[in-house]
């Protein structure tokens, strides 16, 4: 009996990031690489400087975005990451940034 398959099922995962997150064009670039890995969600600036970003994709998709979020863009330095799955019944239709 083969395994489920990684990328048949759906992943939620809540991303919170502190450092140089704000002003470098961290939720531009964000956008960016979600809709070239296919991913769904959003990506926002907190008061505090922050950013919070909801991803949802197949697993290797979400792999590839949670890697991408510890390092951000170029002019970007994350200094903390937190991420965890969350289990919610919405599904996103696109990525976008609020």
């Amino acid at each position: 009996m083969p395994g489920p398959d990684l990328d048949s099922r759906i992943e939620t995962y809540y991303v919170h990031v502190r450092g140089v997150v704000q002003g470098v064009g961290f939720r531009h670039h964000t956008v960016r690489r979600a809709h070239a890995l296919g991913v769904r969600g959003w990506v926002a600036n907190l008061d505090d400087g922050s950013v919070e970003v909801m991803i949802q994709g197949s697993a290797n998709q979400v792999d590839l975005m949670l890697e991408w979020l510890r390092r951000g863009p170029p002019h970007a330095r994350v200094t903390e990451f937190f991420s965890e799955e969350r289990f919610i019944e919405k599904r996103f239709e696109r990525f976008e940034q609020h």
